[in-house]
């Protein structure tokens, strides 16, 4: 083989890559400055530092702190006022789900409790009715890929990761199945906030993930059309995670004022 063939040969071997963006300017002003309002450091009511202040101390040119503000607006954080001093908004009375992973560690870089908990609460709120929903629409191949991912779960019991991202699969399958665009958009948010702290909540949630019999129950009550049964076996497996995680909450917060 030729030089020049060998090196057409390699290059057909090789993995197909692209650059990766550098991150902008006004990603980093919005990051910041979203953290601020999220964190507290710029209080809910209070007047944004001029355009030109928030140049000067993030040295940063406007475009960026334009740009940037343009989202902090759309994200319900800030009220942008033409001639007139911006506003720091509540963002529990004005931001959307996108922000809630943004708020599952505090200021001091710790998990927020209550943060977690709700998550496992709007988790427990939505899998519970998504099922129902599903099982009113069954389809053969719903029925074929909720069984597929129940006995990758009976055979992965001795592996806890793969069990939890099996779950996850599951989850995301009967979410989409419900057919209701906004469980899945808020799914979509949990999900992020799940992935960031999924590590430390595999051993809490291991009851809930080990329980393989109540996964395959779910996806038969789907697979018959059964809506009452897909409903009220989705609930009692979630309250059984968020029993756990509430213990576990509440443990840590009784160490932490031990502690303190």
């Amino acid at each position: 083989m030729h030089g020049s063939e060998e090196e057409m040969a390699r290059s057909a071997r090789q993995p197909k890559l692209t650059p990766i963006p550098r991150r902008s300017l006004s990603d980093a002003v919005f990051e910041q400055l979203r953290d601020q309002i999220v964190s507290g450091a710029m209080a809910a009511g209070s007047p944004l530092p001029a355009e030109r202040l928030l140049c000067e101390a993030l040295g940063v040119n406007r475009s960026s702190v334009r740009e940037a503000m343009r989202r902090l607006q759309q994200a319900g954080l800030v009220a942008v006022r033409q001639g007139g001093a911006s506003q720091v908004l509540d963002y529990r009375g004005s931001a959307g789900l996108d922000l809630l992973e943004n708020l599952l560690f505090t200021p001091a870089g710790d998990l927020d409790p209550e943060v977690i908990r709700s998550v496992l609460q709007m988790r427990s709120a939505i899998a519970p009715d998504a099922a129902r929903l599903a099982a009113r629409r069954p389809s053969s191949k719903l029925a074929s890929q909720l069984d597929d991912l129940v006995r990758q779960m009976k055979q992965s019991l001795s592996d806890l990761p793969r069990l939890q991202g099996l779950a996850l699969d599951y989850w995301e399958m009967i979410v989409g199945a419900s057919d209701n665009v906004a469980y899945r958009l808020a799914y979509n948010s949990l999900r992020r906030t799940y992935d960031k702290c999924r590590e430390l909540l595999r051993a809490v949630l291991a009851d809930e993930l080990t329980d393989v019999v109540s996964y395959a129950a779910i996806a038969s009550a789907v697979r018959r059309g059964d809506a009452a049964g897909a409903e009220s076996r989705a609930r009692n497996l979630m309250r059984r995670g968020e029993s756990a995680i509430s213990a576990a909450l509440k443990q840590l917060e009784r160490m932490k004022r031990r502690a303190s």
